[in-house]
């Protein structure tokens, strides 16, 4: 039977399965997705709401949280040992089955945003829609271009960045439609419409920011609604090399979530919580991401230092570190700054080891993103986080989605004083 025959049968006549493939639209998609997860999760709640998960330790409540279960977030999980999963897909998976651009090998970012909001992989028409989407949506509002030209320059990109994502929410549906007293069971629905209107404008401000501090402050040009969301993101930027476009759109796959408990994206989730529209929920997050550090081992007590080794949760080699190494393998292999990391790759594991400063020993993602990035040509190194911002906007809105659509609840950890647990240990080991 052909597409076109199926599409003409009475909708009552096709599954669900067969409806999803028709809808283009992702918010057709999750309209159709939505009730069914509130059934599950209700379900699944009467039954075992009460189920003890894990156990919680002093070491645990001074460690900053480290390794509690106390958040539910749908869009990524992060094993130890295997790495990130993007709806239960690892990178590689993710680099096979998603959707590439026309002549492209890397998987497209508007696929990944699919996956990440629906738990499906899209076909080709669905992320074509997206890109038309956010090519739709991307325009900046004038007073936003007004502020972003008028900061200093020694003002930092991503304090740039941060302020112009919170002056969007001059824009917000979602702030109109709470304001006006719109019922809770369709705060989804504007959350939705904001988060896809910040995610298309991302690239317009990013590029902005880049072009004012780096570029004499020349014209970032138009969005073309043919090109995909990478692609204009590179044109705007001022580069034309189709390598690096594709490493842009591997990078912005790559850097989308990290599961919910890391800084940016636990902080756009707890202030989410808190009714903010996304606009204000992801600037939080961008504040948090600004804040993070690149982490800095020594080698053999010396004052030399090494980036991008260890990590606070996994314990072997990131995968999103393999992918980059992958397409430097493939398209710079002869460049000297990719040797000497390759070099790196090889030596310091073992001296970690060897010296026992470190449970991970093995490289992160910071430890090969911006050699790719001087490589075409971007050298700004205090601009690399604004990309990384970019990207993270795919992980933690689709998650705002989620987070309304299933009612989850203001958030509200219960805090102790130092005396009060050592109270609490008291009465628990008495």
């Amino acid at each position: 039977m052909s597409f076109l025959s199926v599409s003409r049968l009475a909708p009552k006549l096709l599954n669900s399965k067969v409806r999803l493939f028709l809808q283009y639209n992702l918010k057709d998609v999750l309209a159709d997705l939505i009730p069914k997860e509130q059934t599950r999760i209700k379900s699944f709640k009467q039954q075992y709401g009460k189920t003890n998960i894990g156990q919680i330790t002093v070491d645990m409540v001074y460690g900053g949280m480290r390794g509690m279960k106390g958040l539910v977030y749908e869009t990524s999980v992060l094993d130890p040992e295997e790495g990130i999963r993007f709806r239960g897909y690892s990178i590689p998976e993710c680099q096979k089955l998603l959707p590439k651009a026309p002549g492209g090998e890397e998987p497209l970012p508007e696929g990944l945003f699919w996956l990440l909001v629906t738990g499906q992989v899209p076909n080709e028409e669905q992320v074509s829609w997206v890109s038309k989407e956010w090519a739709k949506r991307a325009a900046l509002p004038s007073h936003v271009v007004t502020m972003l030209d008028n900061f200093p320059t020694n003002l930092h990109p991503m304090s740039q960045f941060s302020a112009a994502i919170t002056a969007l929410n001059s824009e917000s549906n979602f702030a109109r439609a709470y304001s006006e007293g719109v019922h809770k069971t369709k705060y989804w629905e504007f959350i939705y419409e904001d988060s896809m209107d910040l995610i298309a404008k991302l690239p317009c401000i990013a590029a902005k920011i880049y072009r004012n501090l780096y570029r004499e402050g020349s014209s970032i040009g138009a969005i073309d609604s043919n090109l995909d969301w990478s692609h204009n993101f590179t044109n705007m930027l001022g580069y034309s090399d189709a390598q690096f476009t594709e490493l842009m759109r591997l990078y912005l796959t790559i850097h989308s979530d990290h599961e919910g408990g890391n800084v940016s994206a636990h902080t756009s989730h707890l202030v989410g919580s808190a009714l903010s529209d996304p606009y204000l929920s992801f600037s939080a997050a961008m504040n948090g991401l600004a804040g993070n550090d690149v982490k800095y081992v020594n080698l053999y007590d010396t004052h030399i230092v090494v980036p991008g080794y260890g990590h606070a949760v996994l314990r072997k080699t990131d995968p999103r570190y393999t992918c980059q190494r992958e397409f430097a393998l493939k398209h710079l292999p002869n460049d000297p700054m990719f040797k000497l990391v390759a070099q790196l790759y090889k030596i310091v594991p073992n001296v970690l080891l060897e010296q026992g400063k470190a449970k991970n020993p093995w490289p992160n993602v910071d430890a090969h993103s911006g050699v790719l990035l001087q490589y075409y040509g971007m050298t700004e190194m205090n601009y690399y986080t604004v990309l990384f911002g970019v990207s993270r906007a795919l992980g933690v809105l689709a998650q705002l989605v989620w987070s309304r659509a299933l009612g989850f609840p203001l958030e509200r950890p219960k805090s102790m004083s130092t005396d009060g647990l050592i109270n609490l240990v008291g009465a628990k080991s008495g």
